[in-house]
């Protein structure tokens, strides 16, 4: 083995000899043990980051690439990584239906790769429903097909801290990892990668604890991509008319939302989530929380954009967690190869750990957009990244896109965002975006200038998943909707305050609305004594339907080795079937064989166009009891969206708040995007021109939030508007309300929309109680206005000797779900003491 070292020949010098013996020892255990004691070096060497956090921008090759990215921002608008594109076909997505059938479409034609990022990504979660006739739309199942059809799929998902957060991403990762074990076709195919870490041993100086991942799109071979704000993960499915109701006397196999997909936050935050098939909340005694989102289709040269972002964070992580994992390979990317590998993260170590595979797999030149313009839409990918999430410099290209298009705006800037917490300057720390300032700025001068201008803010009631506000639990959430009143309406530095300095009424230019939602749980007499002669409450029964229809597939643990548990749930299958059994077999005895003239499941459809009224809907039983099925909640608004002058829309992950923007902090992404194709349209009464991917996503979303739509089917297969971004959007213009809609600054629509919301906000006060209100000013107020007891059930009719006609008629009156935001709630209240929970080191936690 050593004979070239030791043996005659020809003379040769000490360093050759050396070399030789180097690469003669590589393939036995003292160079494999060498290796070893490297990587446990810089392992061991993390901990010197806890006194250098500058120790990836500190060495000149590391300097050299911070400069290239830098002037490669500075060259493109919003300083954002990404130039903008034209040409791209790009298609909205209003609500969880259509996304998600569009996704399950697109991801059944994958062919090569796969990227997902979400903040939460929930393996059961059903793309099509009702789940029990489409089982094999489960997201773990498409993706178990994909992988064994040979495409690689590559997942990043936010590492949680547990004690804050309930999304599980143990269970995320260790589920879809099962999907292909070892000896199966497909095994190695699916990657998934947790961030940020929180092992001191592991990562020493890079933990992060307060910030998050917070980016949800998808890359489909480089063909295609989805980016906005809807995470593939419980709670999220939703359509327009946004049923809160979910019990079924007829049969549970009809269920909407099985297991934890069904949830209330207000009443009950999310439990043990890779227990997916449990769920502590009775449909049969709340409604859910219904939830409203937005989320972008994209074909054209911004997927690439998207995937080199994936590519970037894929590499980070490999290098911040996984370096010294073969487990995790590199990633190459065309167009960033050789001397330009660096600005995706590619590493070249001594010893590296993992391969280096180019993505994609067949050319660029393949893709149809490669090929040219597919669409009419330009442009722009812009993020909120630091060196916590991408080990690079800050970008907040996304906070310069907004502040840039709300200040040029001339008509209006429509709005709708999880949080609105904004700055108008340096005066409201620790608040910094400047997103404020810019709203300000367009109001003034729209007013001096003699124009028309509105800035229309549609956000959740309450911006957390807080049940009683007046609890101490619910201190954080109170923060947040200060630093909100702050921003809004509160102090002469908010907006309000900010505009009246200017001699400006700020209530002829701001207006901020809430959306609500009401529905009847279908728990009927018959079903109640169904329950009574079975012996099985329905809340068992609707255990058993998830335990049927989700219990298979993937094995329900975290652990690493779940391939290696025992059987002992089989027993807890079986009672629970056995329960359901019984529950069914009730049913003949209770007088419910023949279900043809039985009450409705949901009556959500009624707020919507041609829906029917209340009081024409069948109830089978005596109103009175009826009267006690009547449920309300806020309609979450997750979506971050905007939209200026019928012509410009961002969208994506980022809400209005420093997390979001400052780019230090959560990580985003988001896309800027401008129609060329124009046509005819009005604005405040005069011709305009409009841009049809704008305008036409407004006049869906106004006419969904007015009742000026029918309510969706749950089959969505025939819908445009739930396919892949390849087919256009149905923009449902044939109709009178299509038109109704189309100017919005005209009288019409406007008398409509803030006459739906006084009308909404007065009925659900007078019906429901419903909080947050203007009436409470104090926490007194909150006591005379909504007493705490136990009598009634959350989100129930207030008051009991309501007659039940009278109950139905209102209802009848309530159409869409806006109603207004009310800026004077809890006003003359401390809302958020300063304290444990909020403080000058958790502040920003909140803004």
């Amino acid at each position: 083995m050593f004979s070239r070292f030791t043996g005659g020949g020809e003379k040769r010098s000490f360093s050759e000899k050396f070399s030789d013996l180097r690469n003669d020892l590589k393939d036995t255990h003292l160079y494999d043990a060498k290796v070893s004691a490297l990587h446990f070096k810089n392992k061991v060497g993390k901990f010197h980051n806890i006194i250098n956090p500058n120790h990836r921008h500190d060495e000149e090759h590391e300097k050299e690439t911070d400069e290239k990215r830098t002037a490669v921002a500075a060259s493109h608008r919003f300083e954002s990584f990404a130039p903008e594109r034209e040409g791209n076909k790009i298609k909205w997505y209003v609500d969880g239906q259509d996304y998600f059938h569009a996704v399950s479409v697109a991801l059944e034609r994958a062919k090569e790769v796969i990227y997902i990022e979400d903040w939460w990504l929930s393996p059961e979660l059903f793309l099509r429903r009702p789940p029990f006739f489409n089982q094999e739309w489960r997201l773990d199942q498409v993706l178990k097909r994909r992988a064994e059809a040979g495409v690689k799929i590559y997942v990043i998902v936010y590492k949680e801290v547990e004690q804050a957060v309930s999304c599980n991403s143990a269970h995320t990762k260790h589920a879809l990892a099962a999907l292909c074990p070892e000896g199966t076709t497909g095994h190695g195919n699916i990657k998934v990668m947790r961030h940020p870490d929180h092992n001191v041993f592991e990562n020493a100086g890079d933990m992060t604890f307060y910030w998050a991942h917070h980016e949800k799109f998808i890359v489909i071979d480089f063909e295609l991509a989805f980016i906005g704000g809807l995470d593939l993960c419980f709670g999220r499915w939703d359509n327009r008319q946004h049923p809160l109701a979910d019990v079924h006397p007829a049969g549970v196999k009809n269920e909407i939302f099985p297991g934890q997909d069904f949830n209330n936050n207000r009443i009950m935050d999310f439990k043990t989530v890779e227990d997916w098939k449990s769920n502590e909340l009775s449909k049969a005694d709340y409604g859910r929380m219904p939830w409203h989102d937005v989320a972008m289709g994209v074909i054209g040269d911004c997927v690439y954009d998207i995937a080199e972002h994936f590519v970037l964070r894929w590499n980070f992580v490999k290098r911040d967690k996984y370096k010294r994992d073969d487990g995790y390979d590199w990633l190459t990317l065309e167009g960033r190869e050789g001397d330009h590998e660096d600005l995706v993260a590619v590493q070249r170590p001594k010893h590296p750990v993992g391969e280096y595979v180019h993505h994609p797999y067949t050319p660029l030149s393949d893709r149809a957009w490669a090929q040219g313009p597919q669409g009419t839409v330009h442009a722009q990918v812009v993020r909120s990244s630091c060196d916590w999430s991408s080990g690079i410099l800050t970008e907040h290209s996304i906070q310069n896109a907004y502040c840039e298009t709300i200040s040029n705006a001339q008509h209006f800037v429509y709005i709708e965002n999880q949080f609105f917490i904004t700055a108008t300057g340096e005066e409201q720390a620790p608040i910094h975006n400047t997103i404020g300032r810019a709203i300000v700025d367009a109001c003034v001068r729209a007013s001096k200038e003699g124009r028309k201008f509105r800035v229309i803010i549609v956000i959740p009631a309450i911006p957390g998943f807080a049940g009683d506000l007046r609890d101490d639990a619910a201190m954080g959430t109170r923060a947040i909707m200060d630093y909100q009143y702050k921003s809004i309406n509160r102090g002469e530095h908010s907006i309000y305050g900010q505009i009246k300095k200017e001699g400006v009424d700020p209530t002829k230019h701001i207006f901020v609305f809430n959306l609500r939602s009401y529905d009847r749980l279908n728990k009927t007499p018959a079903m109640q004594q169904q329950e009574e002669k079975s012996g099985v409450k329905y809340q068992d029964v609707q255990r058993a339907e998830a335990e049927e229809i989700m219990g298979g597939g993937v094995p329900n643990s975290t652990d690493e080795n779940p391939e290696g548990k025992d059987n002992a749930g089989d027993e807890e299958r079986e009672r629970l079937v056995d329960q359901k059994r019984k529950f069914e077999a009730a049913r003949n005895e209770a007088g419910l064989g023949g279900m043809e003239d039985t009450s409705t499941d949901t009556i959500a459809s009624t707020a919507m166009l041609n829906g029917g009224k209340v009081s024409d809907m069948k109830w089978d039983g005596d109103l009175n009891q009826e009267k006690e099925n009547f449920v309300q909640e806020e309609l979450y608004i997750h979506g971050k969206l905007l939209i200026v002058d019928d012509k410009i829309v961002i969208c994506g992950s980022s809400n209005i708040n420093d997390r979001s923007q400052m780019g230090l902090h959560d990580s985003e992404l988001s896309i800027v995007m401008q129609d060329t194709n124009l046509f005819d349209s009005t604005m405040d009464g005069q011709p305009y021109k409009a841009g049809h991917h704008a305008a036409t996503l407004r006049r869906l979303l106004w006419r969904e939030h007015l009742g000026l739509l029918p309510a969706q089917e749950l089959d969505a297969s025939k819908d445009p508007n739930a396919q892949p971004p390849d087919v256009p959007n149905d923009i449902m213009d044939d109709t009178n309300e299509y038109e109704f809609v189309a100017d919005p600054l005209g009288d019409q629509v406007w008398d409509m929309w803030t006459g739906n919301a006084t009308k909404n906000t007065n009925l659900f006060r007078h019906l429901f109680r419903a909080d947050p209100d203007d009436n409470i000013k104090t926490f007194d107020d909150y006591g005379a206005f909504l007493p705490r007891h136990n009598k009634f059930k959350q989100g129930h009719l207030h008051d009991p000797f309501m007659d039940p006609h009278e109950v139905r008629e209102k209802l009848d009156q309530i159409k869409g779900h806006l109603v207004w935001m009310p800026l004077d709630f809890l006003k003359d209240a401390p809302m958020a003491e300063k304290g444990l929970q909020v403080n000058a080191y958790t502040e920003s936690i909140y803004t």
